[in-house]
């Protein structure tokens, strides 16, 4: 037997013969802290919790560098009494949990327990706290050592965390650039401020203040964390939708950019459960399906959306840094929130407008008001493309084909709704060469393949045989149609989804194309029409329908003042 040996076996043989051992306190508590103190943004995150629980209208969040230097948050909430204040930072206290409770249900945001200890194990802590009374108190956490002392402050508490990872050189090496990391942390700020718009935010970054919303609603949230414009081009959201498999309500809230106001990327849909941000694929899957067709391809949306749910519906510990939760009928509450954001896109003007600029870089924007199509006066028409009418004090633009379109789908959409769309037969059939993929999906999706209007078999071979098409104006849909269907089923989409673009489709065909000319009788009636719609301001494919400038937008250009 070697040496090596030799010395493993008599150290198993000291511990009674076992190879499993249970770690000392230390140990545990560094482990612990490696779990939930993972980069800064972690660390504020937690922080972040307290304050919310505590009840905070107010938080300020103060970050000196990548965070790893100094965190401060600082927060109005009830603060703690002295022995509250010490409990907090010895490890497995919480005041969030009860003996023999399950954390499933817990309404509290902070439910796997204080960080503060974790956080502590990892930094230098300062806590200073008042509960109203008095005195305040002071604990500091450092290098294992506790002091508690007396302290100045009113009702809330002041979190400050300092030297972040100051004896774990790996643990810092593997974060990433400063900017990256405050990038994180300013991301994670924007999210509580967006779930939680009753609370001021603030976030302060080495002096400078980059966020703040005063606590006062959706809409001034998204203006704190956004701009003005996107703000001033937004809708609220509010709606409580029964779903069968859930006992209460589901509460649906929050702020929607019109689609006119988009990203390149899905990080600007943000969705929070019960006050907490979260990443659930099929909550933010279900905001982006409420915004339909209205959204131009390849774009996507920016909103903050918040769901509220029965406690015992939601599992908060399905992952470790609680940015994800397990929800109870998670199907129904997605199609809960589809249906309020639709509906209340449905209602907004989403008209675009020129702002008063002379450039040809200034972004196009919706404008608010009532419903005007009936007041337009149609006074002529230019490029052979678009109707100009007389709007009192705008000059509005409607992109004839863009609105002949819209009304076009939804007469389909009403015409046919639960019905399967008229075909034409095809005499003889045309056979489509498909992908074995695509075969095998119209195999598996025939039933829904003749709600659209196709009559498919498969022929062998790589084959389909196309026996009828849709023709829902007498226009008879063709091949490339029904490919589109099939790789759209194919994909993943519902059969609701594949009619929604095949109908988009469709009633592109018979609109007006540009050059075709438009009597007045026909512009009225096509504003009248247009006017009907639900959807007026978009095209099925999510162009602009109207185009409004303001007078003001012209008489600047002119040089001259708008009339009074």
């Amino acid at each position: 037997m070697s040496d090596r040996a030799e010395e493993s076996r008599s150290d198993d043989e000291r511990d009674g013969g076992t190879r499993v051992r249970r770690l000392d306190d230390a140990t545990v508590d560094r482990i612990a802290a490696g779990e939930v103190v993972t980069r800064p943004a972690r660390v504020v995150g937690e922080l972040l919790d307290n304050a919310l629980d505590a009840g905070a209208g107010r938080v300020e969040v103060a970050v000196r560098g990548d965070g790893t230097e100094r965190i401060r948050v600082r927060d109005d909430g009830h603060g703690m009494s002295r022995a509250d204040a010490e409990l907090a930072v010895e490890r497995h206290a919480t005041s969030k949990l009860r003996d023999g409770e399950d954390p499933v249900g817990i309404t509290s945001l902070g439910f796997r327990g204080e960080a503060l200890p974790a956080i502590a194990e990892a930094a230098r802590l300062e806590l200073v706290t008042g509960d109203g009374g008095a005195q305040g108190t002071r604990v500091v956490v450092d290098g294992g050592e506790v002091a508690v002392s007396d302290a100045g402050r009113a009702r809330g508490t002041t979190v400050t965390v300092e030297d972040l990872f100051r004896d774990r050189p790996a643990r810092r090496e593997a974060l990433a650039g400063p900017e990256t990391e405050f990038a994180r942390i300013s991301d994670l700020v924007a999210d509580y401020a967006l779930a939680r718009p009753d609370v001021a935010v603030t976030l302060v970054h080495d002096g400078r203040e980059t966020l703040s919303t005063p606590g006062t609603g959706a809409s001034d949230a998204l203006l704190g964390v956004y701009d003005r414009d996107v703000a001033g081009q937004s809708t609220t959201l509010d709606a409580s939708v029964a779903v069968d498999e859930v006992e209460k309500k589901v509460g649906v809230t929050g702020a929607l950019a019109y689609p006119s106001v988009t990203r390149a990327s899905r990080d600007h849909v943000r969705v929070a459960v019960n006050g907490r941000p979260v990443e659930n694929v099929s909550l933010a899957r279900a905001v982006r399906a409420g915004y339909g067709r209205l959204l131009p391809d390849g774009r996507e949306p920016v909103a903050a959306v918040s769901v509220e749910v029965p406690p015992e519906a939601v599992d908060p510990n399905v992952h470790p840094a609680k940015r994800e939760v397990g929800l109870r009928a998670g199907d129904a509450v997605a199609d809960a929130v589809e249906t309020a954001v639709c509906d209340a896109l449905t209602g907004a003007d989403l008209r675009r407008k020129a702002e008063v600029a002379t450039d040809l870089e200034s972004s196009l924007s919706p404008v608010d008001g009532p419903d005007p199509f009936a007041s337009f006066e149609p006074i002529g028409q230019y490029a052979g493309l678009y109707l100009l009418c007389d709007a009192g004090e705008e000059l509005v633009v409607i992109d004839v084909h863009a609105a002949h379109e819209r009304v076009n789908y939804e007469r389909l959409q009403r015409a046919f709704d639960g019905e399967a769309v008229p075909s034409a037969s095809l005499e003889p059939p045309v056979t489509v060469s498909l992908s074995a993929p695509a075969v095998a999906a119209v195999e598996a999706h025939g039933d829904a393949l003749a709600r659209l209007g196709f009559d498919a078999e498969a022929f062998g071979g790589g084959t389909v045989r196309l026996r009828s098409v849709p023709a829902p104006f007498g226009r008879a849909a063709d091949a490339d149609a029904f490919r589109d269907a099939v790789d759209a089923l194919a994909g993943g989409e519902s059969p609701v989804d594949a009619r929604e673009a095949l109908l988009a489709d469709l009633a592109c065909h018979p609109s007006l194309k540009r050059g075709d000319s438009l009597e007045n009788g026909d512009a009225r009636a096509l504003l009248d029409r247009l006017g009907e719609c639900e959807r007026p301001f978009a095209c099925p494919h999510g162009r602009p329908t109207t185009l409004s400038v303001e007078e003001a937008t012209l008489a600047e250009g002119f040089e001259r003042r708008p009339r009074r």
